[in-house]
């Protein structure tokens, strides 16, 4: 993989395929990160076609003036500062529903892994911030050293599914009252003699996890993107979503299923599935041997792709 790669997106071609794009439709990317999804959107856009692409992180759109990953000057395209959670209320301004179809790529991007100052992997020293947008408030290390060990054990646990989730609680509130934990070392340092002797790297990885989506309410933030798209998405438009956890692809899945976070399956009076989409791929589309020798991030990624149904 060469240096300084924002972010290589996986099942590309797949997506893009999934996406049946329409030349002159209107497209939005959610997670614009490197420009990879909204690069081949646009390529495939008439001149009557539309994008727009979200990010709530500014490094996103400055690597895109600097790449040359898209070209910002596109009038077809517009970048939208903010988080997807307010997908509804950011395509209503700029006049954009119905869309014809809506991507959304969950992983995070390598530019965030790899750069030591944003905090967000245990492999490099670095503050403890974790944020995706660095004009919010919230960072990892005030959750770690604000939050009580019981609120701590529950992140760990739900976010991370560290099964000693109360134990490496109770480890970093004593090792606070010490001293404040600022660092990624800091906190890796606290940590590694709890992490199995075979899975140290997988451990750790569970526990940044954890404070990343408590950081920036990754949960939170999917499930409301998710409840807004069958009042944006145009009847027969599509919507491809990749996930890399099990508890976002859980809550994809049961959403694209069922119309509702829960899974929970209703029936009309013959019985029929109540749902406003019907699955493209009933199977979860996933990277080949040959993309992910690669691009190894490509393993953990699942798509799924739907299509808003006519009423």
């Amino acid at each position: 993989m060469p240096d300084n790669v924002y972010h290589i997106p996986a099942l590309l071609s797949e997506t893009i395929e999934g996406l049946a794009i329409k030349s002159d439709g209107t497209y939005v990317d959610v997670t614009f990160g490197g420009g990879g999804h909204s690069g081949a959107i646009l390529k495939q856009l008439g001149p009557e076609g539309r994008l727009l692409s979200f990010d709530q992180d500014m490094d996103a759109y400055k690597n895109a003036v600097q790449s040359g990953a898209i070209d910002v000057e596109d009038p077809r395209w517009q970048f939208v500062h903010g988080n997807f959670r307010y997908l509804k209320n950011y395509l209503r301004y700029y006049n954009a529903v119905p869309a014809d179809g809506i991507i959304a790529d969950l992983g995070v991007s390598f530019h965030h892994f790899d750069s030591s100052e944003r905090g967000f992997s245990f492999r490099f020293a670095g503050p403890l911030d974790m944020r995706m947008n660095q004009e919010a408030g919230k960072t990892a290390a005030m959750v770690v050293n604000t939050y009580t060990e019981e609120q701590l054990a529950d992140v760990l646990y739900l976010y991370g599914e560290m099964k000693n989730s109360r134990q490496i609680a109770k480890v970093i509130v004593r090792a606070r009252e010490k001293k404040e934990i600022e660092r990624t070392e800091q906190l890796t340092e606290l940590l590694t003699p709890l992490c199995g002797r075979d899975k140290e790297k997988k451990d750790l990885a569970r526990v940044f996890q954890a404070l990343r989506i408590e950081v920036n309410d990754e949960m939170g933030a999917l499930r409301e993107m998710l409840v807004s798209i069958p009042s944006v998405l145009k009847e027969g438009g599509r919507v491809a979503i990749l996930t890399y956890h099990s508890l976002e692809d859980r809550m994809v899945k049961n959403f694209l299923r069922s119309g509702n976070i829960e899974g929970r399956v209703e029936k009309d009076f013959y019985g029929n599935p109540v749902s406003p989409f019907i699955l493209v791929n009933n199977k979860v589309i996933t990277a080949s041997g040959e993309e992910v020798e690669r691009n190894p991030r490509a393993r953990s990624a699942k798509l799924r792709i739907a299509e808003r149904k006519g009423e």
